[in-house]
């Protein structure tokens, strides 16, 4: 391989993970802009009923959905309830209720820690000595950020047990999928996920009297965008950079989010961001790196606690 080559190479990896730290934390600020006139069950309605018909045509076409057994369907539909279904409505919920983008974003990226400390009771993998300093670690962090938010006011204490039950419901997913690793293609994966969801969606909206859309090209280019961007591109993007970088590195990736999105929430909607809020990213940043260096150096001796994340279908639009 040339220099020339190994350089473009190297480019075109730093590209597509600069467009996934952005795609992925879009979803965030998309949800605070697309929520800001209509309900967030019209939203994810459409944008799911959207995301359904697109692949559920992929797959027809393509005879993906042909011989997927009752037990691979059912693991599927279960998987989907908590890594779609779950963690959208919490993560919809947090913004509703006033909790910044960026505290949303950051609660997400600490959970390869939680997913990390757990893998040995759970699992029955050996759990690195880092990964529980890590955690530990990362939950001082993660209180800086959220007490900085709480001065404020505009949030109750109660009101955060939202982004907490959201990435709780990614952790719920990864281990029932661990346990019972998923086999089918992932346009299968991603079919009856959405599929799930936008059933589950479609019967709330309809019970809440939500299902209308309007007529707006602001709630439309919203719902497109959504469905496109922080979903599709940022799925994809994750997968592509899982053979690019590795699982490990692309952890990492997943917490630079929170950051950039804290900052554009800063920036997009006048969110607080205090010095104290700066410190807190930057423990929880110290904190991931811990546990990323202890998978790198234990990796060709034993399988990586957080390495069960490479099989979990719950990274698609998680917002």
């Amino acid at each position: 391989m040339t220099t020339q080559t190994c350089l473009l190479r190297r480019l075109i990896t730093v590209v597509g993970s600069i467009a996934f730290v952005l795609s992925w934390g879009s979803g965030f600020v998309a949800a605070k802009i697309g929520t800001i006139d209509v309900s967030m069950w019209t939203l994810l309605l459409w944008r799911y009923l959207l995301l359904s018909a697109l692949l559920g045509a992929l797959a027809l076409a393509t005879g993906a959905l042909r011989g997927v057994r009752p037990a691979s369907l059912r693991r599927l539909v279960t998987v989907g309830a908590f890594s779609q279904f779950g963690y959208v409505v919490f993560v919809y919920a947090s913004v509703a209720v006033g909790i910044t983008t960026g505290t949303t974003a950051l609660i997400d990226a600490v959970q390869p820690l939680i997913v990390a400390a757990l893998a040995g009771p759970l699992l029955g993998l050996r759990v690195r000595g880092a990964s529980w300093a890590g955690l530990a670690l990362g939950t001082v962090g993660v209180s800086l950020v959220v007490g900085s938010q709480m001065e404020t006011g505009a949030v109750t204490p109660l009101g955060y047990a939202l982004p907490l039950a959201a990435m709780l419901c990614l952790v719920a997913a990864t281990f029932i999928d661990r346990r019972h690793p998923n086999d089918q293609p992932i346009l299968v994966t991603l079919t009856v996920h959405v599929t799930v969801v936008a059933v589950a969606f479609l019967a709330i909206a309809l019970a809440t009297r939500n299902a209308a859309p309007p007529a707006s090209s602001v709630f439309w280019s919203t719902t497109i965008f959504t469905a496109i961007v922080p979903s599709l591109m940022a799925y994809g993007l994750y997968w592509w950079l899982i053979r690019r970088i590795g699982v490990t590195s692309l952890n990492a990736l997943l917490f630079a989010v929170a950051p950039t999105t804290a900052v554009a929430g800063a920036i997009a909607f006048g969110e607080p961001f205090t010095i104290v809020t700066a410190v807190g990213f930057a423990i929880s940043a110290i904190a991931v790196a811990m546990v990323l260096v202890a998978e790198l150096r234990g990796s060709d001796r034993s399988p990586s606690p957080a390495s069960i994340k490479t099989r979990a279908p719950t990274t698609l639009h998680r917002r």
